[in-house]
């Protein structure tokens, strides 16, 4: 055990980086943003399990598990419990673990690696401004995978260097991994990489025991939660996975997220390529490689969407800190030790600076957050899609329906049941896409889609469009309302190209209080821009 005196400065240090976050935190982040449209799925899930009635999408429905975050879901639905606000609960869970990663890469630096304190350091601070913090105040649990994933590959870097580890060490580093793979499902690939890194390490010869018990927790532990699941929710994997998955192997979403991962630990990769100058650390660094190359390369499975921000890819930043410092033990540059006292005070200024471009690189990650953002401190626009949620959230408890590609703020703000007609949170749409007998059993109130054309641009009914998924799937909404009395209330959007249109049925008792306040709605921002939409519905012919 280090002396107390040891610990002093690393505990003042940790003392710093606490302090610097929160600094940081509250000084450079927005947190004043609404959820970000995806992460309002989730806390619409967290809400209905709180409120006992259970990981349902719709109250009084079957479960589905759209929520992929599960543990993060159930933690959320826990503090909910404890009378925290929605909000509070998913943001908390975020910023605590964002917090205790950050602490969590320097000790792992300084304890386990021996790393110097400006390294280590650095290694924090470039955790504490990176783009975790921007995940949080969108809402979303990104940072406590990354809490997990962090957790088990510290445990399993012990193992690594410990000649005989106690089989309680391997026995925590199965259960982290069970719990990176519960709070994420591709976290049982991310933790199955890790061990496999351990194994080339150690050979397999010395990792049998570790083997042995990694796979009784995964088998028993594991089985059993996924026997729950299937028989709970009747699938074995979350539903999310059948619709982005159904396309197979994709070499766009592969290279999106190879790229992903450069971009968001580029600094590192210098050390990475540093590691194969010798017999002696190239080992070492293609062990480091395994969970990371790998991780990333897994996405290749399923598509890119709801990739906020590269956050799929985010838990592979703090790995890679957590790894690098070994890489480049041993290198020494010739100059540095062999200068005067003027060109060692000239070199120390440089390294000074190139710390602090290292830093302002991964707080530049903040500004490509989304396509059309357009601030480093502003991630996402205006959304009109949460004002009109707001306001029909003055027609819940009737039991309206709106059937709706966006899937996000609308239910959630709402409160209405909904049909996410994409299949996300929907089973049976998930499974067989959507079609007009599965509209009829609910015959939605409002059928609301985003897609790109509009009265003055109108739908080109051509064989290719009709076969692309989405565009033949909002057609089909269209046809629908319009083949079923439907009356078009708005089509909202500042540029007739990109638009999301309401529909509203007819025949109910707010039928024409909701088609009066929709179509004369004029708060509707629209998210890309936060320009005040047009409503394009005053140039349909059947108007």
């Amino acid at each position: 055990m280090p002396s107390s005196k040891k610990l002093l400065p690393d505990l003042l240090l940790s003392l710093l980086l606490i302090i610097s976050t929160l600094y940081y935190a509250f000084k450079f982040v927005n947190f004043t943003i609404p959820p970000f449209e995806d992460a309002a799925m989730i806390m619409r899930y967290a809400q209905n399990l709180a409120n006992g009635y259970g990981i349902v999408w719709n109250i009084g429905e079957p479960p589905v598990d759209g929520a992929t975050d599960f543990l993060f879901m159930v933690a959320s639905a826990a503090l909910i419990k404890f009378g925290f606000t929605v909000g509070q609960s998913v943001r908390g869970i975020g910023f605590v673990s964002h917090i205790l990663t950050v602490l969590l890469v320097y000790w792992t630096n300084r304890r386990i690696h021996n790393g110097s304190i400006p390294l280590s350091l650095i290694s924090g601070i470039y955790l504490a401004v990176g783009t975790g913090l921007s995940y949080v105040s969108a809402y979303f649990g990104t940072p406590f995978f990354a809490l997990a994933a962090a957790s088990t590959w510290t445990l399993g870097l012990l193992l690594m260097k410990e000649e005989n580890p106690r089989w309680q060490l391997s026995l925590a580093f199965a259960l982290s991994g069970l719990i990176t793979g519960l709070i994420r499902p591709e976290g049982v690939i991310l933790a199955s990489l890790m061990l496999f890194a351990v194994i080339l390490m150690r050979g397999l010869k010395n990792s049998i025991s570790m083997v042995i018990i990694f796979g009784v927790v995964f088998l028993l532990l594991g089985g059993a939660y996924f026997l729950w699941r299937w028989d709970y929710f009747g699938y074995p994997l979350p539903n999310p996975f059948y619709k982005k998955g159904e396309g197979g192997w994709s070499w766009l979403t592969f290279n999106a997220s190879m790229l992903n991962a450069l971009r968001l630990s580029l600094p590192m990769v210098f050390a990475f390529i540093l590691g194969f100058r010798s017999k002696e650390t190239t080992k070492t660094t293609v062990a480091y490689l395994v969970p990371i190359i790998g991780f990333a390369a897994a996405f290749g499975l399923i598509s890119d969407e709801m990739n906020y921000g590269a956050r799929f890819q985010y838990v592979i930043v703090p790995l890679a800190l957590m790894s690098w410092i070994p890489l480049v033990r041993g290198f020494k540059l010739e100059a540095l030790t062999q200068a005067s006292g003027r060109e060692r005070g000239v070199y120390l200024v440089g390294l000074i600076a190139l710390a602090a471009g290292l830093v302002y690189y991964s707080w530049f990650q903040n500004c490509f957050l989304t396509p059309t953002q357009k601030s480093c401190l502003g991630p996402y626009e205006r959304d009109g899609r949460l004002e009109m949620a707001k306001m029909l959230a003055n027609f819940r408890g009737k039991g309206y329906v709106i059937a709706t590609t966006e899937a996000g703020l609308l239910p959630y703000y709402s409160g209405w049941t909904a049909i996410d007609t994409w299949g996300l949170n929907d089973q049976y749409i998930a499974h067989n896409g959507l079609t007009v007998e599965y509209l009829d059993e609910y015959k939605p109130h409002i059928i609301m889609f985003h897609d790109y054309y509009s009265p003055l641009v109108p739908p080109k009914l051509t064989e290719p469009n009709l076969a692309q998924r989405w565009f033949g799937m909002t057609i089909l909404m269209k046809t629908y309302a319009e083949e079923n009395g439907y009356v078009l209330a708005a089509v909202f959007g500042d540029t007739p190209y990109d638009t999301h249109y309401y529909y509203v049925r007819m025949d109910f008792e707010d039928s024409e209080r909701l088609i009066e306040r929709i179509s004369e709605f004029r708060d509707y921002f629209y998210p890309t821009t936060g320009r005040r939409s047009i409503n394009y519905a005053i140039y349909d012919d059947g108007q």
